[in-house]
């Protein structure tokens, strides 16, 4: 070997150590700047400085791949053009994109000797050579699991082939690039992670099966705050020691068994602050020491839970009294029928009782519905202070209560209950500014003896206390068959009820009221008749389904519009006989109903086509009942219809609340004494005077007197000694149809 090899081999070896050296140098500082945790562009930037200062002529770049997979990047390129860096950025990779396109795509290393002929440079070539570039070497730059990152490339002012130094310089720089970019995604990723964690907006630890903390986030730290706030513990039991005993034991038991759990519970929060939270605990194997570590995720739901406390409250309770109300009887009523336990084969018993306080509506006509609202109120503490705790008691309507009583209990109980209950609302309280003592109606239903459904329970349990209010209020009923049947033949009456004015069901009857002494007939009472389906209906049977339903307005105004077409044809047969026309208080009821009423009569006037009204001929029968509303309104109506000729009569005098004050304080012209005054004559001398103090009094109002009932000679013998001017009854007449009335008038 000659002297010249000799040079050459030692000034390898030196070059060899002189880059291998530079290698160590450049490992360094790379993996030195990525513990610095310094930015990814940074990193590489540095690192193609320090390839380009190996080799005299060449310019690096790094390249990145897009997270889709299919582009590339700029990633460091600082002494390549300009233009050039800007025209690949973003370019898609393929097998015959440039150098690094192919190397992206490909997983490969792709060498370009010459760019200026190779194929893959058609499209870019011009740019490069431009600026005195002609080779083009690219690394792919991969992860350990090599799946490709980006690539790296060196650029050469020559067409030039890499030596075996070249093709190890650029992989070391691939494999530098991958150091830093694989380093830079995880500690961002790390950063990012610790970024969420302090920012979730619920509580998050994780610890220890010790309960010793590894990691907390702000969160949780405001939500145990005032006990644990230099927290390394987890207090779990003290945290969680508020919820129900057996969730919390199921929770433990699940953990222990290193299995996940997740469910709802109470947290205190401080020593007087308990929250309600959703909880869910991961168990996670820490590989190191090979326990299990438990990241307790925390909700406080308390803004949830009261709303929906509130929702349910809203739903199910009355909120003037705080009890149940009839959505939530309804709903306890069907689970009781529904869970159908069975006691020696037996349906669990149960009895329904339905309480309405009487004459409520004047307790608010009189102080106001504030004020009634506070009697309500005082209602509900009085039933809940004497009813056993397994009682519901409910507020099912404005002033009516249902109480549910489980179990068999006998009627003496039954009765029992019902007294105490009675002697605690009859104790005497002050709502504004007055002294008041109540009672309340009320039915009872028992299940299954009554009813076997919720809707039949409570059908009879209100049939039954209507029956109460009908005996006369502050009383019970127990349902039976015979308010069952009352209450169906009502309902059919009423569905009836509704039709029959379409389908011409009603008719008038007159009974002639004539003069006793004479005989004459000097007016007529106009009576309603109902035939359905072949079958008179007695209107002692339907005049109060009518009332209560309000369909008497509607017949009211039939029955005004006939009788006045029978008084237009009796006046053309030259027959002047005025009628008497009964009228239902229901139609005064409101200021409304009054002035229709007054309105009705011009309508009727210009149906039949008349000049001028027949109100002389019109006499208007109304009750005691209606004196008594006292209301100024009532007094214009009926004073407005007295000034356009009509009359006004008290019907059924003294059956009701009988005053003659409401007689000297009402415009009225005339009173009938009801039969059952003249029927009881012969039972002894206060009746008779009775009815004498009557007619004295209302000859001296100056009121005219019609007696209704008279059937016999000793009642119309009577009648002739008080010098009654007229009277009504079988024993001249009954009742009759148009037709013939008008025969009768005729003769």
């Amino acid at each position: 070997m000659d002297i010249g090899t000799d040079i050459n081999h030692f000034m390898e070896e030196i070059n060899q150590h002189s880059f291998r050296e530079s290698s160590v140098e450049r490992y360094s500082t790379i993996l030195d700047m990525v513990l610095q945790g310094l930015p990814l562009g940074e990193i590489l930037h540095d690192l193609v400085l320090l390839i380009e200062a190996q080799k005299i002529g060449t310019r690096a770049s790094v390249l990145l791949l897009s997270d889709d997979g299919k582009r590339l990047l700029s990633g460091a390129a600082p002494n390549l053009p300009e233009e050039y860096n800007n025209a690949i950025n973003g370019i898609e990779i393929g097998p015959n994109i440039g150098s690094c396109g192919a190397a992206a795509f490909t997983c490969e290393s792709v060498i370009v000797e010459d760019i200026e002929h190779h194929p893959n440079w058609q499209d870019y070539k011009a740019l490069l050579l431009k600026a005195g570039l002609k080779a083009c070497w690219s690394e792919p730059i991969k992860d350990s699991n090599q799946k490709v990152l980006g690539t790296f490339a060196m650029y050469y002012d020559t067409v030039k082939s890499p030596s075996e130094q070249d093709l190890y310089l650029i992989q070391e720089a691939a494999r530098l690039a991958s150091l830093a970019i694989d380093r830079s995604r995880g500690m961002y990723i790390e950063r990012l992670s610790r970024q969420i964690f302090n920012s979730l907006p619920i509580a998050l630890v994780i610890t220890t099966e010790d309960n010793s903390v590894l990691s907390v986030n702000p969160i949780f730290k405001s939500l145990t705050s005032t006990y644990c706030s230099n927290l390394k513990l987890f207090d779990v039991h003290r945290f969680l020691s508020h919820s129900q005993h057996h969730v919390v034991a199921d929770l433990f038991e699940n953990l222990n068994r290193g299995q996940a759990w997740q469910g709802e519970l109470k947290g205190l929060k401080s020593d007087n602050d308990i929250i309600d939270i959703a909880l869910t605990v991961t168990v996670i194997r820490d590989s190191f020491t090979q326990q299990n570590c438990f990241a307790w995720l925390i909700t406080d739901i308390s803004a949830r839970k009261n709303a929906e406390k509130l929702i349910n409250f809203q739903t199910n309770y009355d909120q003037l009294t705080g009890l149940s109300n009839r959505k939530y009887l309804f709903n306890t009523l069907q689970t009781m029928i529904d869970s159908n336990n069975n006691v020696n084969g037996c349906k669990q018993e149960f009895n329904l009782m339905l309480m309405d306080i009487d004459h409520f509506k004047q307790i608010n006509d009189t102080i106001g519905h504030d004020n009634g609202d506070l009697v309500l109120k005082f209602v509900a503490q009085r039933l809940l202070s004497v009813i056993p705790e397994n009682v519901l008691i409910a507020r099912i309507a404005a002033d009516e209560f249902a109480l549910v009583l489980p179990g068999k209990m006998s009627t003496e109980s039954l009765i029992s209950l019902l007294n105490n209950l009675t002697d605690e609302l009859k104790k005497h309280f002050i709502v504004g500014s007055q002294d008041m003592m109540l009672s309340m109606s009320t039915g009872l239903a028992r299940f299954p003896y009554d009813a076997d459904n919720v809707e039949q329970i409570l059908n009879c349990a209100t049939q039954a206390m209507y029956n109460a209010k009908a005996q006369g209020r502050n009383c019970l009923q127990f349902f039976n068959q015979q308010i069952q049947k009352d209450a169906e033949r009502n309902a059919e009456l009423h569905l009836y009820l509704k039709t029959a004015l379409s389908q011409d069901e009603f008719e008038l009857y007159y009974q002639p009221i004539v003069n006793p002494f004479s005989g004459q007939i000097i007016k007529a009472e106009v009576l309603l008749r109902w035939v359905h389906d072949g079958q008179f209906i007695s209107p002692d049977e339907f005049i109060p389904i009518a009332e209560e339903s309000g369909l008497i307005v509607q017949i009211g105004e039939w029955v005004r519009m006939q009788a006045l077409t029978t008084v237009v044809a009796l006046q053309k047969r030259h027959l002047t006989i005025p009628l008497s026309i009964n009228v239902s208080t229901i139609e005064f009821w409101t200021p409304d109903l009054q002035q229709r009423f007054l309105a009705y009569f011009d309508v009727i006037q210009q149906k039949l086509g008349l000049d001028e009204f027949p109100y002389s001929l019109i006499t208007l029968e109304i009750t005691e009942s209606l004196m008594m509303k006292q209301q100024e309104t009532i007094n214009q109506l009926l004073t407005e219809l007295r000034h356009r000729g009509m009359q006004i009569s008290v019907d059924d005098f003294g059956t009701g609340y009988s005053s003659l004050s409401y007689l000297a304080n009402f415009p009225v012209d005339q009173i009938k004494i009801d039969k059952s005054f003249i029927q009881k004559i012969s039972s002894g001398p206060r009746h008779k005077a009775l009815i004498e103090a009557i007619v004295s009094m209302s000859r001296a109002l100056d009121l005219t007197i019609v007696v209704e009932g008279v059937e016999t000679q000793v009642e119309l013998d009577y009648i002739k000694q008080q010098d009654i001017e007229a009277v009504q009854g079988y024993y001249f007449y009954k009742p009759m149809t148009q037709g013939a009335f008008f025969d009768l008038l005729a003769k």
